[in-house]
């Protein structure tokens, strides 16, 4: 011990004078001395002093530590810790302790607040002298000590008052935000992690409680599992509903599966080896069920999602200047001011606005407390319209479906629409998606964006899709199929129309609005296509397409990928498939195109889009081509045969040469190793091709005519062996997935069992075969043998 002492604290001249060039960071910049001491107090600082695991330098002389300091530049925090663990003994009443607690937080939240006042990424590559020092001589271990003693004692339990656990959430969060290391540490530490769940039950801690538990849930390794958690139940049914927004953010953490941040972990062939790996539940899925089971928890989640907001009334800019604030909280860590807000709505959470009528004559620095509640009240609705999302994504779909709209979840975001989810104040929310599709700064955009997210998890494959209209709008369905001489949807039948949007209009309907005066590259552009995409998607409704044909949808599409200049591969993306999915098997849709597209000018700038990129066009593709086959078959019909004659598009498709050409790049543009949820869609348009080829009995022309490309361009065998390796891959991954076959089924009206047989068909082993792979391959150039489902 003593030569560990020695070695530390200046037997070396030579340290003192490098401490007094280096200046105040010294001791912790870089060098084989940072590492020397860091070696040696971590030695210290794990070593055992009557059963407490803090820094010997707690036990060090306190004038052999102010004598280091002056060389050191510690700023006297060796000192101070040895203070606060001298004052903070069992039967102490913690007035010193608080004080000293006082004065190291102000010594160390100067390096957290610099860390949000610059680029986050550049400023935790620097160095916290402070906080490092702090943690270095055991201040991290002695809070965490300190906070849990009452747990960790059988003697009569210390009172610690609130302020002071305030005082130590607080500096831990500090610390953790300077140095990921002590986020990382306290993260191991499940016996904390748990206590800190026990704080959130005081009113007064839970802020700070809060944000430490997020930022440590953050880093954990493991997903905490809740269910661990004493009295989940209890505890949060114990929170009033600003709690539990902020609870969210905590939820959203342990309910949501992991990103593996890794492109080649998100390729369905290791998914596939990944689920083969993980017959159980996530811990993710099983949170999801532990949640489901607290009762009251979606209901309150749905009020808190569509509770009205209070307003001011002094300025047209107010919710701008509320940005504006947003930012400077965000950049100083303000938590007593935040602390002060919490207060304030705690003693008045019965209410569900306040008077503001005397804020026009209230200078706006003075109004910044109130101002700040109104932004928070936006970034409560981010969080939990977060976590509804993921719920509505969970195995648990249909139980969240039914309780949404029992809820009302629908109805109430409707009445909310125009006054807070879209409000006209400001052009700032446009933003470029390519450019800032992660931006999350502005509560503004993160609410617009998880809104539409939501409603886009909520549609799609879903019945209760109808809830998104009005009784008048549903009426309106039911008169489209009555004069097309068709039955109605079932589930457009079955809706209880109770549950159905309120008003004028619909919430579909008014995202239509606002969607044809977003600009061309608005990051929204993107959300609004997923969101109406996904009404669309499942079984082809003729009546659903014709109530968005008559709102204008086709006309705004096609402007935006012809004419508006869009150049984001994201929007053009989600525009491609929100065509495809309006147009599908719909003869009035391609004629409303032919009258859009009426020269050769626009047709040709339409199929540059289509062409620059099939990963982002191939579901429409698949659309023209199944509507194609559809109405080839409907010759009867007089107003199809006049638009098979005259659209532009249809004809394009109907030549067989263009048909192979689509088939060839498809093909060619993916392999089983390459294979994601983004292009898998590739493989099955090709196919889609296929069957109906084979349907018509030209299957072996079709594989022939890829022969003869692969020979044309000195490649033989190159887009067959691919092919047949992608067919082998798409029975192991759809022939065990019921979900992902009834996609399959329903987008292309072809049962699913001619999907399995056409693939049956062409990975037949036999070369006589006329449509068989196999049988098209040159004996040379196989390399079948070869197990294409490897990772």
């Amino acid at each position: 011990m003593q030569s560990d002492l020695n070695f530390l604290f200046g037997t070396v001249q030579e340290d003192e004078i490098m401490a007094t060039q280096l200046g105040p960071e010294s001791p912790w910049t870089g060098g084989k001395r940072r590492t020397r001491n860091r070696n040696v107090l971590a030695r210290i600082r794990h070593s055992q002093i009557g059963g407490r695991g803090f820094s010997r330098g707690t036990q060090l002389p306190e004038v052999l530590l102010q004598e280091r300091d002056k060389g050191a530049k510690w700023h006297g925090i060796p000192v101070l810790v040895q203070e606060l663990y001298e004052s903070s003994h069992l039967n102490s009443d913690f007035t010193r302790t608080q004080a000293v607690l006082k004065e190291l937080s102000s010594l160390l939240s100067m390096e957290a607040m610099s860390i949000v006042t610059e680029d986050r990424k550049a400023a935790q590559e620097s160095t916290f002298p402070n906080t490092y020092t702090f943690d270095l001589f055991g201040g991290v271990d002695l809070l965490v000590e300190l906070l849990m003693r009452p747990t960790l004692t059988t003697l009569q339990k210390p009172k610690m008052n609130d302020d002071l656990v305030k005082d130590c959430l607080s500096v831990l969060y500090n610390c953790c935000i300077c140095m990921e290391g002590v986020t990382k540490s306290l993260a191991t530490r499940d016996d904390f992690v748990s206590f800190l769940f026990t704080l959130m039950t005081n009113k007064k801690t839970f802020l700070q409680t809060a944000t430490l538990i997020e930022d440590i849930l953050g880093v954990k390794k493991e997903m905490i599992q809740l269910e661990w958690i004493p009295d989940l139940s209890g505890l949060v049914q114990s929170f009033d509903q600003q709690q539990l927004a902020n609870f969210c953010r905590i939820l959203s953490v342990t309910i949501s599966e992991p990103d593996v941040g890794n492109d080649d972990k998100h390729t369905l062939l290791a998914k596939n080896a990944q689920q083969k790996r993980n017959t159980s539940p996530s811990r993710a899925e099983v949170n999801q069920v532990t949640l489901l089971n607290i009762p009251g928890f979606i209901e309150r989640l749905c009020k808190l999602a569509t509770r009205k907001v209070s307003e001011a009334t002094g300025t047209p800019n107010f919710l701008q200047e509320l940005e504006e604030w947003y930012n400077w909280l965000d950049n100083t860590l303000v938590l007593d001011a935040l602390m002060q807000i919490a207060t304030d709505e705690t003693e008045h959470s019965s209410t569900e606005s306040s008077d503001e009528s005397s804020l026009a004559s209230i200078p706006q620095w003075q109004r910044l407390p109130q101002s700040m509640k109104i932004v928070h009240e936006i970034m409560y609705k981010v969080e939990v319209l977060y976590v509804l999302c993921v719920l509505l994504m969970g195995r648990q779909r249909n139980q969240v479906h039914k309780m949404l709209a029992e809820f009302r979840l629908i109805p109430g975001l409707n009445n909310l629409f125009d006054k807070l989810i879209w409000r006209k104040f400001t052009a700032s929310n446009h933003v470029v998606h390519g450019q800032n599709e992660n931006c999350d700064c502005s509560p503004e955009i993160s609410f617009k964006i998880q809104f539409l997210r939501l409603l886009q998890s909520f549609s799609d494959h879903h019945e209760n899709k109808y809830l998104l209209l009005n009784v008048q709008e549903l009426n309106e369905l039911s008169a489209i199929s009555l004069k097309a001489n068709i039955p109605e949807v079932e589930a457009l039948v079955n809706t209880d129309r109770s549950l159905v949007c309120d008003g004028k209009k619909g919430l579909l309907t008014r995202l239509l609005t606002v969607m044809k005066r977003e600009p061309p590259d608005s990051s929204f552009r993107f959300w609004q296509a997923r969101a109406v995409e996904s009404f669309l998607r499942g079984a082809t409704s003729y009546a659903d397409q014709m109530f968005l044909l008559k709102r204008g949808l086709l006309e705004h599409i096609l402007f935006c990928i012809i004419d508006s200049g869009c150049k984001s591969r994201d929007v053009l993306q989600s525009y491609f498939d929100l065509l495809g999915e309006l147009m599908k098997f719909n003869i009035d849709a391609f004629k409303r195109f032919n009258t859009y597209v009426n020269t050769e000018e626009k047709f040709k700038v339409f199929l540059n889009q289509i062409n620059s990129s099939l990963v982002d066009s191939n579901m429409l593709v698949r659309c023209i081509v199944l509507s194609l086959d559809r109405f080839e078959s409907q010759t009867e019909d007089v107003k199809v045969v006049e638009v098979l004659s005259e659209c532009c598009l249809l004809s394009y498709m109907a030549r067989v040469e263009n048909r192979l050409s689509f088939l060839f790049r498809l093909i060619n543009i993916i392999n089983v190793q390459t294979l994601t949820q983004e292009n898998v869609s590739c493989l099955n348009t090709s196919l889609v091709i296929l069957m109906l080829a084979r349907r018509r009995g030209k299957l072996p022309f079709y594989l022939n005519a890829l022969r003869e490309k692969e020979y044309s361009e000195k490649y033989p065998g190159c887009l067959l062996n691919n092919f047949h390796n992608l067919l082998r891959f798409w029975q192991h991954h759809y022939l065990n997935k019921d979900k992902d076959s009834t996609c399959l089924e329903n987008s292309s009206c072809i049962p699913f069992s001619y999907w399995k047989e056409s693939v049956s068909v062409l990975l037949e082993g036999d070369r006589t075969s006329p449509c068989a792979i196999i049988s098209y391959i040159d004996e040379p150039y196989m390399e079948l043998d070869r197990d294409p489902l490897e990772v």
